[in-house]
């Protein structure tokens, strides 16, 4: 009997939504950063008035973990060592397929994030309050945090590893307006950036990185 139509297309949909999801998020971070250079990289209103409450609200107790935030999302720290980390972690579990997604995510993430950077080379806000490089659209910071989170995420397939990767990329966007490292759109940017990349990553490995997790799943419940 012949397959019916609905079914067909419903397969085909489901094969295709990540790339077109990924492509869109990353298409409208570049948007965003589009608009923003034809206006001469100038901060909207919702930057401006967002930015304005962070400083008026600045405090010395919320200035550690602001930092320790901006510690953990860059440098050596982001770059090296929970990247290579997560990566031993997921070998060593037998997940080698994880491993490798984690791991060129990541790595795609950093080069469209530097790329978009340099492409729209968008100052800082005045009010920064840490050494960063040029460029501040897209926040490189949540948008690694982004991938961290979708890629876990996707990996684990657990309703609360999204939660925490939600709650993790929020915090991490906050830290950065509050520190004036970056404007509000910078970390939308971000979000959309990390977020499109892990998935546009993921499309292509879905089907081994479910068999890999299948295992688990079934010793799980027996």
């Amino acid at each position: 009997m012949d397959e019916h139509p609905s079914g067909a297309a419903a397969r085909r949909a489901s094969r295709h939504w990540p790339w077109v999801s990924g492509l869109v998020s990353v298409a409208l971070a570049v948007g965003i950063g589009a608009l923003i250079f034809v206006r001469h990289n100038g901060p909207f209103l919702f930057d401006q008035a967002w930015m304005s409450e962070m400083v008026e609200n600045r405090a010395a107790w919320l200035d550690v973990p602001a930092l320790v935030l901006n510690f953990l999302g860059g440098g050596w720290f982001a770059k090296i060592a929970v990247p290579v980390g997560t990566i031993l972690g997921l070998v060593i579990a037998r997940k080698r397929w994880s491993a490798l997604y984690y791991g060129a995510a990541v790595l795609l993430s950093v080069i469209v994030v530097q790329a978009l950077k340099a492409m729209f080379d968008r100052p800082r806000p005045e009010d920064i309050l840490v050494v960063s490089d040029i460029g501040s659209f897209p926040s490189g910071h949540v948008a690694n945090a982004a991938t961290i989170a979708v890629s876990l995420a996707l990996i684990f397939s657990r309703a609360w590893v999204w939660y925490a990767g939600a709650i993790y990329t929020a915090v991490m966007a906050l830290s950065r307006t509050y520190l004036g490292a970056h404007w509000l759109s910078d970390t939308i940017g971000g979000v959309l950036v990390g977020a499109g990349i892990a998935v546009i990553v993921w499309a292509p490995l879905a089907s081994r990185l479910n068999r890999e997790r299948k295992p688990a799943v079934a010793t799980k419940s027996e």
